[in-house]
């Protein structure tokens, strides 16, 4: 016996749960609603929903592929003239499953599976839309702090010298470039001005606007005054 393809078989062959697809679904057309356990309307489901949408297609080609399946030619031509026009307008979702109390005896859950007559409206549509445009908002929402973190100028940190001192970003880079200008090294005390002879190869550990100011905080200049003097021009 060969294995079904997904889920549970309906019945001891794949020729008897055809069978019995094909019979729940002629009474489905036939009476709109049926009742039967949960499993077999799960099954039901997307059998029958195929055959609607074969029907809302309504040309020879599509009447002959129903009619494969479903035997009885009142319940075809009720499922072509009066349920696939109820179908139109709808996308998809034409069965819905209620549960009910399970079945007495053995206890197996009960459903009531049924075709959706009611008109689509195109307040349900704008309604998904909405619901999925909401979705993706939420998720842009989630990656936007990160984006937004990593894009913002980094805040400006005192270099611990008043004012005209900030502290380095990581790699002893300026906060902000038009700004600060000079740097500065604590452990020797002494500031580079841009230009200089060792500016670029030293590394700050405080910026300063200007060589005033790093000579207010206490701090000479690499080499003396006139080195750096002439560095810069």
């Amino acid at each position: 016996m060969p294995t079904p393809t997904k889920g549970a078989r309906l019945g001891g062959s794949p020729a008897h749960q055809r069978l019995i697809l094909a019979n729940m679904a002629t009474q489905l057309f036939a009476h709109d609603r049926i009742t039967t356990t949960e499993a077999k309307a799960k099954r039901l489901r997307p059998y029958a929903e195929r055959l609607v949408s074969f029907a809302k297609r309504g040309d020879l080609a599509s009447r002959r592929r129903v009619m494969r399946s479903i035997g009885d030619k009142g319940v075809v031509h009720r499922l072509f003239t009066e349920i696939a026009p109820d179908m139109a307008e709808r996308p998809g979702g034409y069965t819905r499953i209620t549960k009910i109390a399970p079945r007495k005896g053995d206890n197996a859950p009960m459903v009531v599976i049924e075709l959706v007559r009611e008109a689509y409206s195109a307040k349900q549509s704008t309604v998904k839309e909405a619901e999925a445009a909401t979705q993706r908002a939420a998720k842009d929402e989630q990656a936007a702090p990160a984006a937004t973190e990593a894009s913002a100028p980094a805040a400006l940190v005192d270099g611990g010298f008043g004012d005209e001192s900030a502290a380095p970003l990581d790699g002893g880079a300026s906060p902000d470039g038009s700004k600060f200008t000079v740097k500065g090294n604590k452990d020797s005390m002494k500031y580079h001005v841009p230009g200089s002879r060792w500016f670029d190869s030293t590394v700050a550990e405080v910026w300063f606007t200007t060589a005033e100011a790093a000579v207010a905080a206490g701090f000479e200049p690499a080499g003396g005054e006139a080195a750096q003097k002439v560095d810069e021009a």
